[in-house]
């Protein structure tokens, strides 16, 4: 376990995304309540759909967001929990057995049963990157998703596995290697996301997680408490962004800043004297442009967007079990009218995710654009706290076996 996490109670999550590097440090107080002590951004232009595609770019970038949140704070940053997302990620549900030792299940046995269901072919290029318990059944009656201590003689689990290409998580812990840091555990970014967005009562009934970045949709479906589905989409904000700049013959930059101040996804939701102003190209003159009209380029990007998801719903036959509706979060998800446009795709309720449960910086961070990071931070006490329980039982176990060998 990193030191520098034990000793100062600090927890960094770094999301690498298309657009930006985000760069979270939090810390937990007595009553487990998240802190957010320092923030560092930066736009990036090394990655493309979740893939590096320039080295020293991405570097620069994580370099300069660690070293903005880095500034304000005393303790060193040296560990981090970093997302992961793209194309090359890939998932499926599986199933393990395995006996139970001593007729009653004990941390080894949940090790045992997990491994059991890893142990399928996957391409040589992929790396496991979860193994997410989705239920645990013991001696064919299914019970809790925390089955300790209880009798039986044989385990079943049905988990949900996750991998990655090896070669772009490589790529992406070089980069911050880089940095003179170190990768604590790369985290699926749809999976971070649902721990600062979601709440229980949603993941019981059944939600889908729509997490729209700048170069992928990513998607999580969750039922009965646990994770179902994952997927990728190859299309996201960048693709509204090159849609604006051709339809409208501006440049790229230009666009973007186009999107962000004025963009709506609803033309009804425009006033009809709402106009921008649109710089030309070659030192063309700049050129008036009502809000109804750019909302009319916007419009059919994220209908596609939305029936894209919608059809891997169907696809895989979720429609009927997601009874809590759909989640947007992401930074493309916050346009006027997103909502809107979504209800009247999926037919269901939908809710802009914003993080909340947290203290500091909330006037800043109250946005779908740092989901995903304040989510890897959650994840990251979360899995900390797990793993020092187990260190304390075995530690508890093997003194006892040592009182246990003394006796005879």
């Amino acid at each position: 376990m990193a030191s520098n996490v034990k000793n100062t109670n600090l927890i960094v999550g770094l999301d690498i995304g298309t657009s930006k590097v985000v760069c979270i440090v939090g810390k937990y107080n007595e009553t487990n309540d998240l802190e957010i002590v320092a923030l560092g951004s930066y736009p990036s232009s090394g990655l493309k759909r979740g893939i590096v595609v320039n080295i020293d770019a991405t570097t620069d970038a994580i370099k300069k967001a660690v070293d903005q949140a880095q500034s304000m704070i005393d303790e060193k940053i040296k560990n981090v929990f970093v997302g992961i997302a793209g194309n090359h990620v890939k998932s499926l549900n599986s199933h393990g057995t395995h006996g139970i030792k001593d007729n009653e299940v004990s941390n080894w046995d949940l090790e045992k049963v997990n491994e059991s269901a890893q142990a399928m072919a996957i391409p040589s290029d992929q790396r496991v990157l979860h193994v997410i318990p989705q239920k645990y059944v013991i001696d064919g009656q299914e019970v809790s998703l925390d089955p300790l201590g209880m009798s039986g003689v044989r385990l079943e689990s049905k988990v949900h596995l996750v991998t990655c290409a090896e070669s772009a998580m490589k790529n992406i812990e070089k980069c911050v290697r880089n940095c003179g840091l170190t990768v604590e555990r790369f985290v699926l970014e749809q999976l971070a996301s649902s721990y600062s967005i979601l709440s229980e009562d949603e993941k019981d009934l059944g939600v889908c997680l729509v997490d729209i970045g700048g170069g992928t949709t990513d998607i999580a479906i969750f039922k009965s408490g646990a994770i179902q589905f994952t997927g990728v989409l190859p299309i996201a904000g960048d693709q509204v962004t090159s849609d604006i700049a051709q339809a409208l013959r501006t440049p790229t930059p230009q666009a973007e800043e186009i999107k962000q101040k004025h963009g709506c996804a609803l033309s009804q939701f425009t006033r009809k004297d709402e106009t921008i102003e649109v710089q030309g190209v070659g030192g063309r003159p700049p050129v008036d442009l009502s809000r109804a009209a750019l909302a009319d380029i916007i419009q059919p990007r994220y209908t596609e967007f939305f029936e894209l998801v919608k059809a891997e719903i169907n696809r895989n036959d979720y429609q009927e079990k997601i009874t809590a509706g759909i989640v947007l979060t992401g930074g493309t998800s916050k346009m006027e009218g997103v909502v809107e446009l979504a209800e009247s795709v999926f037919q269901t309720s939908v809710r802009l995710g914003v993080p909340s449960s947290f203290k500091g910086m909330e006037t800043i961070l109250q946005n779908p654009i740092y989901a995903t990071s304040i989510g890897l931070i959650d994840y990251g006490f979360k899995q900390i706290n797990e793993e020092m329980l187990s260190e304390q039982n075995q530690g508890f176990f093997s003194k006892l076996l040592r009182i246990v060998k003394s006796e005879y």
